[in-house]
């Protein structure tokens, strides 16, 4: 705002003050031609001066104006750069995981809005293991996915990998080994191949294009002119929202993780594709660790555990037809997601 103060000052005042030195030179050289002190040439003179000094003095208001806007970018670009991370990263070795993850006591507040996401919740995943995880919309479904990404550190318990603290591990070799659909899919602009092969090391075609035949998007690929080198705009505009879901899931199978992690990542997928996701998965993930989070029961009743949640709580635990059984929370939503299916039929 101080900027567009000084520019909306500045520039009338040039042209006000050419304007006044013109006509003080003409006035009072005028003055002096009838006084017999000068010849009209030496106005004109005056006046051919004048303009060649206005360009210099305008440029260097111009200079001045673009030192003031450097410095109003310098001084955010500063603030980004001072900036330190929250989560800091140990300095050892990285190291292989396994996948086993133990939740011990867990609670989190959002330092930012000082909400609390969870509250003691304890669970264990063993390598291999296939659990799900589903709730309603603000139940920390989602927060539990960030923190087994270290997106934050847990405010109260401990978070255990292979039975030691997540706080211990290398990030980048952690992070290395974790595969991680979000529900927002992000998407760059550059090609579909390039997108998918994001969290590989290198650019190796025959493993894009298994990973894209696992995420069920290879034959939508294939149908697009340029195929794997077909370039999609920012986020992925070109792509409906079911096949960047899929681009995104082939990205994150492609590096073949120990742990994979699907933040409610089948929401705009169809039933028949889902199942044949999940059915790759499977394969994919044998002695692997994998975490779904989802709200369709039909995505995680072949699951090995079920967390159901509420308001930060584990109130159900346990397989599809032990928690069918139990006829609690978990029976009424599948319950409920049976006559809505049966209604839009």
């Amino acid at each position: 705002m101080e900027l567009v103060k000084v520019q909306a000052m500045f520039y009338p005042l040039m042209l006000l003050l050419v304007g006044l030195s013109n006509v003080i030179n003409i006035y009072i050289g005028g003055i002096e031609v009838m006084k017999g002190n000068i010849t009209a040439g030496n106005i004109a003179e005056f006046i051919v001066y004048l303009n060649l000094l206005t360009f210099p003095v305008i440029a260097l208001g111009w200079v001045t104006s673009l030192v003031q806007r450097a410095a109003a970018s310098q001084k955010r670009i500063n603030e980004f750069l001072h900036q330190k991370p929250e989560i800091i990263s140990p300095n050892v070795a990285k190291q292989t995981i396994k996948g086993h993850i133990a939740f011990n006591n867990v609670s989190f507040i959002y330092p930012d809005t000082g909400i609390q996401a969870l509250k003691n919740i304890s669970f264990a995943i063993n390598p291999g293991e296939m659990v799900a995880i589903i709730g309603r919309t603000g139940s920390g479904k989602s927060t539990i996915a960030n923190l087994i990404m270290r997106m934050y550190d847990c405010t109260g318990g401990d978070l255990l990998i292979d039975g030691q603290s997540l706080k211990s591990f290398n990030l980048e070799g952690y992070r290395s080994q974790v595969g991680f659909v979000p529900q927002e899919v992000f998407l760059f602009s550059d090609t579909i191949a390039n997108n998918i092969a994001f969290s590989a090391d290198t650019l190796d075609m025959p493993r894009v294009e298994q990973a894209a035949r696992d995420a069920a998007v290879y034959a939508n690929i294939m149908e697009l002119e340029k195929g794997f080198e077909t370039l999609i705009g920012e986020r992925g505009i070109t792509l409906s929202g079911g096949q960047k879901q899929r681009v995104s899931i082939a990205r994150a199978i492609v590096k073949q993780p120990q742990v994979l992690i699907f933040d409610d990542c089948l929401s705009a997928v169809d039933t028949r594709t889902e199942e044949e996701i999940l059915n790759n998965l499977g394969r994919n993930m044998l002695g692997k660790t994998s975490i779904i989070i989802a709200h369709r029961i039909s995505t995680i009743k072949n699951a090995d555990k079920i967390l159901v949640m509420d308001n930060g709580e584990i109130i159900e635990q346990g397989h599809h037809q032990y928690l069918m059984d139990k006829k609690g929370v978990y029976f009424d939503l599948y319950e409920k997601q049976l006559l809505e299916e049966e209604e839009n039929a």
